[in-house]
């Protein structure tokens, strides 16, 4: 098949840094590759690939020039996906609702994977608009505030096997990775650490409007001793952070789409305490590869109960649930079944008639 993937351009495919998105796209480009096909990757100019890179911004709007218009490289993004079109069997979007416009009224199947939160104000009536378009959910649970959308398929998230090696020790510290925001816990993870007696190490983004929150909130807590901040991480100093931890801690409160990290723990052999929250039942298998726990105290009583859990056991069901492979599986499968109907059904210009 001919595949275009359109990411979204504040990020690099792969990140320097912080960036879920751009990470699995970058993962799901190459192992669709590997797969034999052909695909193109519309993306900063930054990025690097397997596929066939068509760079539509010079560099990803975070960590390029300030000022930048992030409208006007969007603009070029579709832009450039309106002139190729007919030159592929299938386009997959990762930029949320921003090409629906463009890509319902080309004769090309189409399908958007949603990497965010939807239970945001006015999403149903934006869903009311492209009842045709197909939308794949990466959890059960993300799906949720959009019933009336066409959901085609519910895709979890992967990542290369090869990416992360196991740790078989128990670890000295417990993790925090993310970013700075009041809904990804980190004043619940500096809770458990202090409550459980186990030093903390934080690697986080700090995010341009969340300055105020860490300076007043966070930063008074962090000692660089039972609370050390190692700040943002790339992929090479993540393996040892995770995999050197006793646990990665995830005390979420709000609807995580999916929560990448818990993956990239697991991947590692490192097990996961996490709130209940989003998709998290979804991910994280009870006494198995973690605990699913509802406050700081069930927290704290689970970081003393680590021992019980087997971090090869870990592993073993983060290659038999979450490999990168199984995720291209299901895309292309899903790709085959969009064109299967589009050719079934003749394409109609809406405007047409």
């Amino acid at each position: 098949m001919r595949i275009a993937q359109l990411a979204p351009l504040a990020e690099s495919v792969p990140p320097k840094l912080y960036g879920g998105t751009e990470r699995v796209v970058a993962w799901l480009v190459d192992e669709l590759v590997g797969l034999g096909h052909d695909v193109t990757l519309f993306a900063s100019g930054d990025s690097r690939t397997k596929g066939k890179l068509h760079p539509v911004w010079p560099r990803a709007l975070r960590l390029g020039r300030k000022g930048v218009d992030p409208s006007a490289a969007c603009a070029m993004l579709l832009e450039a996906v309106a002139r190729r079109a007919k030159d592929f069997d299938v386009i997959h979007a990762h930029i949320d609702w921003l090409p629906l416009p463009l890509l319902g009224r080309l004769s090309v199947p189409f399908l958007t994977t949603m990497h965010g939160r939807l239970d945001l104000p006015g999403l149903p009536d934006v869903v009311r608009q492209f009842p045709d378009a197909g939308f794949v959910s990466i959890s059960e649970h993300q799906r949720r505030p959009l019933p009336g959308a066409n959901w085609i398929a519910t895709i979890q998230h992967g990542l290369p096997s090869h990416l992360f090696n196991p740790s078989n020790e128990q670890g000295s510290y417990l993790a925090f990775l993310g970013r700075f925001t009041a809904e990804k816990g980190p004043e619940d993870a500096i809770r458990i650490a202090q409550a459980a007696g186990k030093p903390l190490r934080i690697a986080a983004k700090i995010p341009r409007g969340e300055t105020r929150y860490f300076k007043k909130t966070i930063e008074p807590l962090i000692d660089g001793r039972a609370v050390h901040l190692v700040g943002e991480i790339d992929e090479a100093k993540k393996q040892p952070f995770l995999a050197e931890a006793a646990a990665l801690l995830f005390p979420i409160d709000w609807p995580e789409p999916f929560g990448l990290v818990m993956i990239e723990a697991m991947a590692c052999g490192t097990p996961v305490i996490a709130y209940r929250s989003g998709s998290v039942p979804e991910v994280v298998e009870d006494g198995v590869t973690g605990f699913i726990v509802e406050n700081v105290d069930q927290a704290t009583r689970a970081v003393a109960e680590l021992g019980r859990l087997d971090r090869k056991r870990i592993r073993a069901r983060f290659e038999a649930r979450f490999s990168a492979s199984r995720m291209a599986t299901e895309y292309e499968q899903t790709y085959r079944g969009l064109i299967a109907t589009r050719r079934a059904t003749p394409f109609t210009c809406p405007e047409c008639g």
